[in-house]
């Protein structure tokens, strides 16, 4: 019994030194990055490199020279848009489209989720010719309505996939107790299952909110304008000249960009919670 207390003792201890290691080495691979960008974005006059400086006086002054001397203020309204338009109509189509998936038995229902989990398979890089050619038949290149149905095109085959499954977890006893008290389809599905599965949707509406702010690849090939294009672009102006690179600025623009996502999350952030409450209670 000695030995195997010990044994036991031992076995802890290695588990709990190597998940705290694991932990901290996570922890720097993060912050140390997030730390070099606050530390170039606050630090006066222009500067050629990223550094982690935290001894030198601190400024505002590259934050007012982004919306003065750049179009940092049209390409941020440009994105803000595109988010706000991919993740309200991404999200109602993936919720509507999974609990559809999840509830009824229709013609083509397998064939067309396995079509969805084949369409994942083709990368984005794949489609950006037959995105152009498309925009130009449409007479769509420089305009924010085809970046955006790209955006919610793309997010709906696996997306809808995820919302399915967490509308299976969903005890479909609830539907069946609603039915013999007299609740149509559409009341089943909006005062009774969409409370449940609200902290995928909240997940589902960050997802996609982020989208448009991080991709620079689909914006880039389809916005052409100046004034047009999104910030994931336009910050990448700043540094793409070797010999006139502004990292200072760069950084202050990517500081900003985390506003409205932490934003988003903060507002969302109860829906998680309640929603798990209110699902541990009802199922």
């Amino acid at each position: 019994m000695g030995k195997l207390g010990k044994s036991q003792k031992t076995s802890r201890f290695f588990s709990q030194f190597f998940t705290y290691l694991y932990m901290i080495v996570l922890s720097i691979i993060i912050i140390y990055p997030l730390l070099i960008t606050a530390s170039s974005a606050f630090k006066s006059g222009n500067i050629t490199a990223f550094s982690l400086d935290l001894n030198s006086e601190w400024t505002l002054s590259n934050f007012t020279r982004l919306f003065q001397e750049t179009l940092y203020g049209t390409w941020y309204k440009n994105t803000l848009i595109v988010a706000v338009a991919t993740m309200v109509i991404q999200v109602a189509i993936v919720t509507i489209a999974g609990y559809a998936y999840s509830r009824y038995n229709f013609m083509g229902r397998k064939k067309s989720l396995m079509f969805f989990l084949v369409i994942q398979m083709v990368p984005t890089m794949a489609a950006l010719t037959a995105f152009y050619v498309m925009a130009l038949l449409l007479g769509a290149l420089d305009q924010f309505w085809f970046l955006t149905m790209l955006y919610i095109g793309g997010g709906i085959p696996m997306n809808t996939w995820l919302m399915k499954g967490y509308f299976d977890t969903v005890p479909k006893d609830l539907d069946e107790s609603a039915k013999l008290d007299g609740a149509g389809h559409f009341r089943i599905f909006w005062q009774i299952v969409l409370p449940l599965v609200r902290p995928m949707i909240a997940v589902q509406a960050l997802w996609a909110f982020m989208t448009p702010f991080g991709d620079y690849m689909l914006a880039r090939f389809l916005l052409r304008s100046p004034e047009k294009i999104t910030v994931a672009v336009g910050l990448q102006t700043f540094i793409s000249n070797p010999q006139d690179q502004k990292v200072a600025l760069f950084a202050a623009g990517a500081i900003l960009i985390a506003v409205p996502i932490s934003v988003l999350f903060f507002l969302l952030q109860k829906n998680f919670v309640s929603g798990l409450t209110t699902g541990g209670t009802k199922g």
